[in-house]
């Protein structure tokens, strides 16, 4: 069982263990902006943050199905794999 060694006492919230200083980085506000147009502020150690996909466009979220074709890969893989027929059973 985990005893915390230093604790601060509150009569709402239970021991809180101290944290040690000058060990974690500064926790600060972030503006998220998605490429849908989306934007939220949240924090974070890295500061601002910029995503392709956030829950508001993701397919999962949304239930609809966002099929992104990059440079025609979709097509080329239905054409090359509906030219070969099935394996025939010979008899």
């Amino acid at each position: 069982m985990f005893m915390p060694t230093k604790t601060l006492e509150s009569a709402e919230k239970g021991p809180y263990q101290i944290m040690k200083a000058g060990i974690h980085p500064e926790y600060k506000k972030a503006t998220v902006t998605c490429i849908c147009g989306s934007v939220f502020e949240t924090r974070s150690t890295i500061g601002d943050l910029k995503l392709e996909i956030c829950s508001n466009c993701h397919p999962f979220f949304t239930g609809r199905q966002k099929l992104v074709d990059t440079a025609g890969r979709v097509e080329r893989y239905q054409k090359r794999y509906s030219a070969k027929s099935s394996p025939a059973t010979s008899s």
